[in-house]
């Protein structure tokens, strides 16, 4: 069949490449129309159930707009349950029994969320099933789990963490373990107890967020160090520990946030070095360690009279969990830790803690992490198909991506762009300790949002960076 301005190649799984509405009809903003236009043609069957529509690039030419407002006109009707995005294959018209939603109706599904850096939500439902039945079997002991408990977890919650721990290669005495509500409490906790107000903490120049608030809450000089794609420079910080003899230094050495860097045990083994000469703390915040197959090994493990080990579980099972484990250099150094945090927190949250341990204890958080592992692999390898290689920095066993803006670009102006087609972006501002934060933005691949939502986001985004910002501009 030969392709017509409304309807095109219209069978089911045919592809409507020439279908090309007049907007004007509808006398709606173009992003709008596009999707009122769809719903006519697929109410008046025009276009069927599984037609694949042409690519928004596409539209956008023929249509003579900006492929932003194509794509925010294909996310509308996506909202309304008329089309679907199929990975590696194109957008559809949805199957039968899926009625098109009016302009009243709330969103099915929106867009892709790129700001919150979570762990990509297990859908396996032999997985999801595993989880629950865990959870329900709590209901068993549910009274005394409403008690409070003592600060640092039971015997056999730390048993447990241990064993967590062991899976990272970290074996440590039990004296030396406190289970903490969160990685963020846990580094409350050591800052607290390793500097004074007006002391100089070290921390890379571009760092995780939370340790320039809780160093500003404590009233701590956080002093940034340079970094290179594989972290932090040993050299910088030797001349620092001479500058301002900081009390620690805070790290986030593997698939850090936001740069996804790692860094090499040559590269640690020397920061290990500056640290003992010139008795420095180290502060690990090993977020993503059980990510990596074969990962580094931690400076709890090269220097553990040093070293204070925060693991927490956000990043691999799940951020609703708030816990972490945190070693101690030593059991002399655990005990005012757990006093302090006692006073700050009370406690980890007992239903939390047990069922953090029957995950741990019967596989299921093993489970979680393969699960994590394989479709962040898999929207790592989205990302690498979509974005201009030269523009972004990433790891194939995170689910977070770096983007150093092209030239003419700023961080602002492409958060901009980014939300006009209802697509967030976390901009550098945060993340950086002192300077001029550069022109680069986080991208997260995690979370609740789907393979689709991934892909289709992604094309926006590398739409524009192949672009000029002022084509992208939406200022009249």
């Amino acid at each position: 069949m030969a392709a017509t301005e409304r309807g095109g190649d219209a069978g089911p799984e045919g592809a409507a490449r020439g279908w090309a509405p007049d907007l004007k009809r509808w006398g709606k903003p173009h992003y709008r129309a596009i999707a009122e236009a769809l719903a006519d043609d697929i109410r008046t069957g025009r276009l069927t159930p599984g037609t694949r529509l042409p690519t928004q690039r596409a539209l956008a030419e023929a249509l003579g707009l900006n492929f932003t407002t194509v794509s925010r006109g294909y996310v509308e009707a996506h909202q309304r349950g008329l089309i679907e995005g199929r990975v590696g294959q194109g957008t559809f018209v949805v199957d039968p029994g899926r009625a098109p939603r009016s302009d009243t109706t709330p969103p099915r599904v929106g867009p892709a969320d790129f700001t919150m850096n979570l762990p990509p939500e297990p859908d396996a439902p032999a997985l999801r099933a595993r989880m629950q039945a865990a959870f329900a079997e709590l209901s068993g002991d549910l009274t005394n789990l409403l008690r409070y408990q003592g600060f640092g977890g039971t015997d056999a919650d730390k048993e447990a963490a241990l064993r967590w721990l062991r899976g990272r290669g970290i074996e440590a005495a039990r004296e030396r373990l406190l289970i903490c509500p969160g990685a963020h409490s846990a580094l409350s906790g050591v800052l607290a107890q390793v500097a004074r107000p007006g002391e100089a903490i070290c921390a890379e120049c571009i760092t995780y967020p939370g340790i320039r608030a809780l160093a500003a809450h404590l009233g701590l000089r956080l002093v940034g160090l340079p970094m290179d794609r594989h972290g932090v420079d040993p050299d910088a910080f030797a001349a620092a520990c001479t500058r301002v003899a900081p009390k620690a230094i805070y790290l986030n050495p593997l698939l850090q946030n936001p740069t996804t860097a790692t860094l090499p045990r040559a590269r640690r083994e020397a920061i290990v070095a500056v640290a003992r000469r010139y008795a420095v703390s180290i502060i690990e915040d090993d977020a993503y360690a059980h990510l990596c197959p074969m990962p580094p090994p931690s400076f709890s493990e090269l220097a553990p009279e040093i070293t204070y080990y925060v693991a927490g579980l956000a990043k691999c099972l799940g951020a609703g969990l708030r816990l972490a484990f945190l070693i101690a250099p030593n059991a002399r150094a655990a005990l005012p830790l757990a006093g302090s945090l006692r006073t700050a927190t009370v406690m980890a949250s007992p239903i939390a803690t047990a069922l953090a341990t029957r995950w741990i204890m019967d596989g299921t958080a093993d489970a979680i992490v393969q699960f994590v592992r394989e479709e962040s692999a898999a929207r790592q390898r989205i990302a690498a198909a979509l974005l201009p290689r030269e523009t972004y920095t990433a790891d194939p066993h995170g689910f977070h991506v770096w983007i150093t803006l092209p030239e003419g670009w700023t961080r602002a102006a492409f958060a901009s762009q980014g939300r006009s087609a209802g697509l967030g972006v976390v901009g550098s501002d945060p993340f950086c300790v002192s300077g001029t934060p550069p022109e680069a933005v986080r991208l997260c691949l995690g979370g609740p949002s789907t393979r689709p939502q991934i892909t289709h986001g992604l094309e926006v985004l590398a739409h524009a960076l192949e672009g000029s910002p002022a084509l992208a501009s939406t200022y009249i």
